[in-house]
């Protein structure tokens, strides 16, 4: 795992977490207890600060980046994802904030300044644009991504499933560490 200051800002993780070794954090990032960050992901926290929630999962070649701080937007945009929270391969997340429980499907792409509420899952391949809100419980797909229906309660209750089974699957690459 690569682990890298930028100036005088160092990655923290916290207890239980998993980095694998190809993964890439730069910066200011935050990791929060059993999250688990897969083969590839890059996380560059240089010009602004990434925050992932305890329980999260950022998988294979996900790209999470931020915007700096300008006279024309004096806080940037950070990146923060919130509690179990899967973000799925190839994701790219640019200056937004994730609420508890999603799910960001394959390839999805989501840009600065996006909010994304609790219990959203955002379809593989999505785009969602600079600014937008994404309401809980809802399902969004497309280019650009769109509501297209209301989640089930399986569905909702797979978001919790699929961190807790990244959570075990990376308790066991930290056990065949010791």
């Amino acid at each position: 795992m690569t682990l890298q200051s930028y100036l005088d800002t160092f990655p923290q993780l916290a207890d239980g977490v998993f980095v694998h070794p190809s993964a890439q954090i730069i910066g200011d990032v935050s990791i929060g207890r059993d999250a688990s960050i897969w083969c590839n992901a890059v996380l560059r926290g240089d010009v602004n600060r990434i925050t992932i929630g305890a329980g999260s999962n950022v998988q294979d070649f996900a790209m999470c980046h931020v915007s700096h701080r300008s006279a024309a937007k004096p806080e940037g945009a950070a990146l923060t994802i919130g509690k179990h929270v899967t973000i799925a391969h190839s994701v790219l997340l640019h200056g937004c904030t994730i609420g508890d429980e999603c799910l960001i499907g394959m390839g999805a792409i989501i840009m600065d300044d996006v909010v994304i509420e609790k219990h959203v899952m955002v379809g593989a391949g999505s785009l969602v644009a600079p600014g937008k809100v994404l309401k809980s419980g809802g399902l969004y797909v497309g280019r650009p991504a769109m509501r297209i229906r209301e989640l089930t309660e399986q569905e909702i209750a797979h978001f919790k499933y699929s961190a807790e089974h990244y959570m075990r699957l990376k308790n066991n690459y930290l056990a065949q560490q010791d």
